[in-house]
């Protein structure tokens, strides 16, 4: 009996509805039949759904992966000598921190073929802060991403027509039947994608806090848990970070303005916050692959290639090899600017005792730094400068934030958002720690 009619979907459909145990070939089936259309629409988002309800099995989730993984090409980067390494972020306000680690893990001998997404609700996306580099292609072609992998060792770009299409079929589906939050789905969508890309290792940033997906801390656990083990299952190494996001990571929200801050942070420059999680991931990638022993050592060499200015000179031989203008790299003023700016004030004296981080994210998608629908156009100019983090004290008619806005209808939509996401009291709260704990494969934590 073939494939084709070893199975029908309804069964499957049931069988999950009511909390059995697919096979790896009963998955297989069902995720190559909603790719190619054999399986409609219809009853793909009732699998979905059952799976949301139902949950799945370790197994399960492994044998999803590894279906929407082999639904399409994955590359095959075996012919490049050093280890292949990569870094993915679960998403949050300020989150840039990927143009900083591809051109230090480059420069440190390893290879970074990173498959990178856009905007997604109010986090941004690494694509589109590389887009606001005039000429930068992330559109590349498998052939021409192996080139630039080849010439420099790392090279960003958005997912292809060939990579994993049943989680593009999949994604689109979650995103309108209410299934987008399941962590099974969210761990089967995103490792796949990441394991297309060849690689040996991957560091998960998996973010917590208000200006989070998963935002209470034990929901990031299990998803972080749920990805180290399934990368297990499939033979790679996986080691996950959950990360704090109750607050903008570093000072800039935006795109340029992002931009801006990586090239500060590879000059040796930048918030210290956002320095520290880079040295952090840096050092869990060059441990992933084999290039330190330690991840003290890890932070070490990476900080190292920082302070000697080659991971900064790797990153504009990846720009200018993908089409931008290293100029811009140089000179950070050719970079796109904001007509407008303007402070956003405190109406009182006091501390910062939180911030409604997601609602900060909110106001720079609202400026135009991202997308409130699919089909808006990025305004790559505009952003936001953060003042005051949790703890600072604030004194009446201080700014917290300045806008960088070309809409004054937007700004005053923007200004109302961030007045209100800032709350103070009358003693200083405690800075939020930057790294709750580490996973690993086995799931082990510390």
């Amino acid at each position: 009996m073939s494939e084709s009619t070893a199975f029908r979907a309804v069964d499957l459909i049931r069988k999950k509805r009511d909390g059995a145990e697919l096979s790896a070939a009963e998955i297989k089936y069902f995720v190559r039949g909603s790719t190619t259309g054999e399986i409609p629409d219809y009853q793909a988002a009732a699998w979905l759904m059952a799976a949301l309800i139902r949950g799945l099995t370790r197994a399960e989730t492994a044998a999803l992966t590894d279906a929407m993984l082999r639904s399409g090409e994955v590359l095959d980067f075996s012919d490049l000598s050093a280890k292949k390494v990569d870094k993915h972020s679960t998403g949050g306000v300020g989150d840039k921190t990927s143009l900083v680690l591809a051109p230090v893990i480059a420069a440190g001998g390893l290879v970074v073929p990173m498959i990178s997404g856009r905007g997604l609700g109010h986090t941004g996306g690494t694509l589109d802060k590389l887009e606001s580099i005039p000429g930068f292609n992330v559109n590349l072609p498998v052939s021409e991403f192996r080139r630039v992998l080849e010439k420099c060792g790392c090279s960003m770009i958005g997912q292809t027509a060939q990579i994993a299409p049943a989680d593009r079929k999949f994604y689109a589906l979650r995103d309108v039947t209410g299934t987008v939050e399941s962590p099974y789905l969210i761990c089967a969508s995103i490792m796949s994608k990441k394991l297309s890309e060849g690689i040996d290792g991957l560091v998960l940033d998996v973010k917590t806090g208000s200006g989070a997906f998963m935002k209470k801390e034990e929901d990031a656990v299990f998803l972080a848990s749920l990805m180290a083990e399934t990368g297990q299952r499939m033979g790679k190494s996986v080691v996950a970070l959950i990360t704090d996001m109750n607050q903008p990571l570093g000072r800039m929200a935006g795109n340029s303005v992002e931009v801006i801050e990586c090239v500060e942070v590879l000059r040796g420059e930048g918030p210290k916050d956002l320095r520290e999680l880079c040295l952090q991931l840096c050092a869990w990638m060059f441990v992933l692959g084999e290039r330190t022993t330690s991840v003290e050592e890890g932070k070490e060499l990476a900080a190292k290639l920082i302070a000697s200015g080659e991971a900064l000179e790797k990153f504009r031989e990846m720009v200018g090899l993908q089409g931008g203008d290293v100029g811009a790299i140089e000179d950070v003023t050719r970079l796109p600017k904001a007509k407008h700016k303007k402070d956003v004030v405190s109406s009182r004296d006091g501390y910062v005792g939180a911030v409604n981080c997601e609602a900060v994210g909110t106001a720079c998608v609202v400026l135009g730094g991202g997308r409130e629908k699919k089909e808006d156009a990025i305004d790559h100019a505009v952003g936001l400068e953060i003042h005051k983090r949790i703890g600072d004290r604030v004194a009446i008619g201080e700014p917290i934030c300045t806008m960088f806005y070309n809409s004054e209808d937007k700004a005053a939509q923007a200004q109302a958002l961030i007045e209100n996401s800032y709350h103070l009291s009358e003693t200083s709260a405690i800075q939020p720690t930057l790294i709750h704990r580490v996973i690993n494969n086995s799931g082990e934590t510390n």
